[in-house]
């Protein structure tokens, strides 16, 4: 039972019901909350954190557990606690005004406001010794020295609103030679030997690398792709990549992917797996389909509940980071016998001294073994053996942005792979979500357990559904997924486009909860933003409908693109997204609709399997889609019709016509 005070007990996010027994008198972020900050005129401590951040835990553990602290934070204080992944709205702010004031962020988030909501003071994880010194602190300073307080919260408050208002008018035209601009930046910053870009940490560059790929598709230039598989083998072979399970951890700690940060986010898999899934369709490399293969199955045997995904699983098993997943030549040896436990230590790099904690080692697979019998055989067994371990908790709460992002992922695997069940596994997804998410006609954050939270859905969750929703239209014909879609981006038009500021998009609703700033970030961070997941279901939707609506989702993407071009003029690393939606836009973008009455046409299978990252592709009889009004066959075969934007070719009727209308080999 929570003591008296702690108000998390009914919340819907797991991460705050951690907390719901800490003596901290937590309050979930509300009007009342803040009302009662101003009526004690104390300050408010704003705690931001997720249920999988590793710090986060050590910080509740050695704090927000202990009775001297919780009577500091109590006695001069509102305290606050905010789930990022609930509320993005209200972490973007803060982190925003954190980065500002220290020039670093990450999560624990800890800030100090005033009862409306002003930052003064921000930082992440105290020790507890040093978050004692802080309270007493802050709480002198806000006693005696209001003033002072008053006047660097107005200086804190302008700044973030001056971020708030992005990038001053627009930038130079989308071509195609901004694009190649982007791309030379980008590959001049890679780490050719060991894969990825910059220094330690390093975090899985999934945008990117869906963005050089399509930059190989559009020009043929060898250097992209040899980016994206140096990189994509990298993580592959290293200890970031779950080698008996599947699926990735949240990032690197090293800059050669040895040692991960263990947390497993959703929104990676999803946005990996698309990549590697591309990779695989592009070149039919066999360690892209495994990767492929085996993320979209962590996806479906660890993250599914009730046909969604959930959000993550923790870095910390029973308090210890890691320890469900690194072994040492000893439990090799017990679990396999001294013959497989040899050959096992030296498949996965298992090391005597360790590269982990206290002797243990992260899994690598640096190559494939030839005996690939006995590597299942010892895979299965280990896997076994690591299921008796304590399993590190799982985050249940249901973001819709994420399973958007995980619909259009396992739809794209299940072309890459020719497996169908993973089709039938979007599919379910997008029906449980749009049941369960849509409220009243207004789409909403995320849900648990089946209960839907308060939290509207901002402009990712709109724009990373309607994605997924236009996916699945493509691949099944099913009108129904086109018609939600275009009610999704219409609510994004309507509720979070800039009116005064065409192509600008802010991330929460014009009817959302007002709050200090109201969001509009364009940058790509660990998620595509939202402004860029809305160009792209823009640009897709847009030449997939007709009529005036085409019309103005075309115009809507044109606009957003422009608005947004000096990202990929002077930042594209920080814009890989954009990168991918602009390679598309730069090429029409493609459009492929084959005629035909049969679901099952082997020339339509060839459509999607060699159709460039981006492009549309539908098949039907004719007159069965929008793109395929007026369009039959010819000659009583199969046809293709190939547009880019506005423009279309002579229907083909070949595989091998196709490949040469869209400059690709079969």
């Amino acid at each position: 039972m929570s003591p008296a005070g702690n108000a998390l007990a009914g919340a819907t996010s797991p991460y705050l019901r951690q907390h719901a027994d800490n003596p901290v008198h937590w309050q979930q972020w509300t009007q009342a909350a803040l009302d009662e900050a101003a009526r004690r005129d104390v300050p408010i401590l704003l705690s931001i954190g997720y249920a999988a951040c590793h710090w986060c835990h050590v910080m509740a553990h050695e704090s927000f557990e202990d009775d001297q602290v919780a009577a500091a934070c109590n006695a001069d204080f509102v305290c606050i606690k905010v789930d990022r992944e609930e509320r993005p709205d209200i972490d973007a702010i803060y982190m925003n005004a954190t980065v500002a004031m220290t020039g670093q962020g990450g999560w624990p988030m800890t800030c100090f406001l005033t009862p409306d909501g002003r930052p003064f003071f921000c930082g992440t994880y105290y020790p507890k010794p040093q978050f004692l010194q802080l309270l007493a602190a802050v709480a002198e300073t806000w006693r005696n020295q209001r003033d002072e307080v008053e006047q660097a919260s107005d200086q804190v408050a302008g700044e973030l609103r001056r971020m708030a208002s992005g990038l001053a008018g627009g930038g130079p035209e989308v071509t195609a030679a901004l694009c190649d601009h982007a791309v030379e930046a980008i590959l001049r910053d890679e780490d050719v030997e060991r894969g990825g870009f910059g220094r330690a940490p390093k975090f899985p560059p999934s945008a990117l690398l869906e963005a050089l790929l399509r930059s190989h598709e559009r020009t043929g230039s060898p250097a992209p792709l040899a980016a994206v598989a140096r990189t994509s083998t990298a993580m592959a072979r290293g200890g970031i990549y779950d080698q008996l399970a599947g699926g990735f951890a949240r990032y690197s700690v090293d800059a050669d992917w040895v040692v991960p940060h263990f947390e497993k986010m959703l929104y990676d898999n999803a946005l990996l797996l698309r990549s590697y899934a591309h990779w695989a369709r592009r070149t039919g490399d066999p360690l892209a389909r495994r990767v492929a293969a085996g993320t979209a199955a962590f996806l479906i045997n660890d993250l599914a509940e009730g046909d969604m995904f959930t959000s993550s699983l923790d870095a910390d098993a029973a308090g210890s980071e890691g320890s469900t997943y690194v072994w040492t030549h000893a439990q090799l040896h017990e679990v396999l016998g001294d013959d497989d436990g040899v050959w096992a230590a030296k498949v996965f790099n298992v090391t005597t001294g360790g590269t982990f904690e206290h002797g243990s080692s992260v899994l690598q697979l640096l190559a494939d073994p030839d005996d690939t019998e006995r590597f299942e055989r010892v895979r299965a067994a280990l896997l076994a053996a690591r299921a008796e371990r304590v399993q590190p908790p799982r985050d249940d709460k249901i973001v819709t942005a994420w399973n958007g992002l995980a619909i259009t992922a396992l739809a794209e695997a299940s072309v890459a792979l020719d497996d169908s069940t993973l089709l039938d596994a979007a599919v379910r997804c997008a029906e449980r979500i749009v049941d369960l998410h849509i409220v009243d006609g207004r789409l909403r954050r995320a849900s648990l357990g089946g209960t839907v939270g308060e939290s509207a859905a901002i402009l990712e969750d709109h724009a990373a559904l309607a994605t997924g929703l236009l996916t699945l239209y493509q691949l099944t014909g099913d009108q129904s997924w086109l018609s939600t879609a275009a009610e999704l981006v219409s609510l994004a038009l309507r509720h979070f486009a800039d009116p005064d500021r065409p192509g600008r998009w802010f991330d929460s609703a014009d009817d959302a909860e007002a709050l200090m700033v109201r969001p509009a970030d364009p940058l790509d961070g660990a998620t595509p933003s939202g402004a860029a997941l809305i160009a792209e279901a823009l640009l897709t939707i847009g030449h997939t409908v007709d009529g005036q609506w085409a019309a103005r989702y075309g115009e809507a993407a044109a606009e957003t693109l422009l608005a947004h071009s000096p990202l990929l003029a002077r930042a594209p690393r920080s814009a890989g997204h954009w990168l991918a939606v602009a390679e598309s836009a730069v090429r029409g973008p493609l459009q492929i609709a084959v005629s035909s009455p049969d679901p099952a046409s082997e020339l339509l299978a060839v459509a999607r399997r060699i159709a460039p990252g981006g492009a549309i592709v539908v098949g039907g009889a004719m007159d069965s889609s929008p793109l395929l009004a007026g369009r039959d066959q010819v000659r009583g075969l199969d046809a293709a019709y190939v547009c880019r934007g506005r423009t279309c070719d002579l229907p083909v009727t070949t595989e091998r016509d196709l490949a040469g209308a869209l400059g690709v080999s079969v």
